[in-house]
């Protein structure tokens, strides 16, 4: 077991694909991996799932995998000769649906669904938001804009236009043969991206069809509108800040940020972190402070998961960046400050059983200086209520099913642990005490509180709260 709650998926890409590699990650902190399908063909990701396996084998833990979907990103067409061109404050750039090559003054926009809903006074941004303009004219799909943000535009660079309800769907053909592949292969977590409302999500987990958990990425104005249906879509919310910081404006995205995870925590869906965590060291050895700091400020208000990106994936340092975090993360976790913060909001108890069992379990844990809280689950709906309380000791998610434990190993707290169901009461207190040993958690001085459901394995039916004293007093 790691002595730390919140989580680390670190992303997986040329730097980091190899067995040893994968091996040191995990080692440094890493609990679970990231395929990002915008990068990589099939007979890649497929050696990195059988390599993320055979390591999941070897250490004895489950392991993570999510697949990150590309989704539908919106990019210029080609310019004559790949040149790259120089726009500046005032000039005039026209996107139409032509398919002759760009030059400095125009360049075909290959989506002629954008162009018919376009307006005046609608922003174009290309090129990561780094070039801004404005509609000003607009005739058929002749769009006209001003640049307001100059700087370099060329072939293939993306387009975001904030602020414009899109009149596309959240995955590609791309993207739908992408999942096939990824459901085929036996990956945990699907992420969704560009999701703009909670159908997109519901589109997704009827293909899905319980083979996978799915994640909405929220990189899109309409989806921080609509956040609250999107959240009870899914069964877990990226704050995917990189588009986000150029569809929002960027000075917005920290309340963002923290009005998401608060809305995760209450509903009790795992929240991650995303982009640019430690983005300096893609080529330094140490992070900056302003990293560190964003780091920690996003443990503090309690995310589940931190996610690192080209940081593990492409950059000098994948193993230290993921040391990084792991250090900063536990640092964090073991200050006061900490303690204070993310049991300064009460949530609410939800009007069920099991958040009820699990919320008397957390303050029981507490007040007995309970060793570890035991939850079975048969399919992680429990381990997920317990995980919502964020109580104060550690948290052993007992389940005999191996993909429930690789989907809620993302979640804040939870140590995952294969086991049978208990076959009777008498069992119970032997099995949780065996699975405390196997997960080097005992200590006979202290008790253990569980939480199981009757009868044994069935889902759903938590009921039962129990203190178990390893030694008599």
């Amino acid at each position: 077991m790691r002595d730390r709650h919140a989580k680390i998926l670190a992303t997986i890409g040329p730097a980091s694909s190899s067995p040893e590699m994968l091996e040191k990650l995990f080692n440094a902190g890493a609990d679970a991996f990231r395929l990002n399908f915008s990068h990589g063909d099939y007979e890649i990701h497929k050696n990195n799932i059988k390599n993320i396996r055979a390591l999941e084998e070897k250490v004895g833990r489950p392991i993570t995998i999510l697949q990150d979907l590309q989704g539908p990103k919106i990019r210029l067409g080609e310019f004559a000769e790949g040149a790259k061109h120089e726009l500046a404050v005032g000039d005039f750039f026209v996107i139409d649906d032509e398919k002759a090559q760009g030059d400095k003054n125009r360049c075909q926009l290959p989506h002629p669904e954008i162009l018919d809903i376009l307006e005046k006074g609608d922003k174009v941004y290309i090129n990561d938001g780094i070039v801004r303009m404005q509609v000003v004219e607009k005739h058929g799909r002749k769009v006209t804009c001003e640049v307001f943000e100059g700087g370099t535009i060329s072939s293939r660079k993306g387009v975001n236009l904030p602020g414009v309800d899109l009149p596309i769907s959240a995955l590609t053909q791309k993207d739908w043969d992408d999942l096939a592949f990824g459901l085929e292969n036996d990956v945990d977590w699907v992420a969704v991206s560009f999701v703009q409302k909670e159908q997109d999500i519901l589109d997704v987990k009827e293909k899905v069809n319980g083979k996978a958990a799915v994640l909405a990425k929220i990189e899109m104005p309409n989806a921080v509108k609509r956040i609250e249906a999107i959240i009870e879509a899914s069964d877990a919310i990226m704050v995917a800040r990189g588009d986000l910081g150029v569809e929002c404006p960027i000075e917005d995205v920290p309340s963002i940020q923290k009005k998401i995870i608060r809305k995760c925590r209450k509903a009790g869906k795992p929240v991650i972190v995303a982009t640019q965590m430690l983005e300096s060291m893609i080529e330094n050895a140490s992070p900056t402070r302003a990293e560190v700091s964003d780091v920690a400020n996003a443990t503090f208000e309690g995310a589940d998961a931190l996610m690192l990106s080209a940081e593990s994936a492409a950059g000098k340092y994948p193993e230290k960046a993921v040391q990084t975090m792991h250090n900063v993360i536990s640092r964090v976790e073991k200050s006061s400050a900490w303690h204070d913060l993310i049991h300064a909001r009460e949530i609410p108890t939800m009007p069920n059983t099991g958040d009820a069992i699990t919320h008397a379990a957390a303050e029981t844990a507490y007040a007995l200086k309970a060793n570890v809280i035991v939850t079975f689950t048969e399919y992680g709906s429990t381990a997920l209520r317990m995980s919502r309380q964020r109580p104060r000791r550690p948290i052993l998610a007992v389940t005999p099913h191996m993909k429930t434990a690789r989907r809620i190993n993302l979640a804040w707290g939870l140590n995952c642990l294969i086991k049978p169901n208990p076959t009777s009461q008498e069992s119970l207190s032997d099995l949780a005490i065996s699975a405390v040993k196997d997960a080097q958690l005992e200590d006979s001085k202290e008790p253990i509180v569980l939480t199981a459901g009757l009868p044994f394995g069935v889902a759903g039916t938590t009921n039962m709260i129990r203190v178990i004293h390893t030694t008599e007093d």
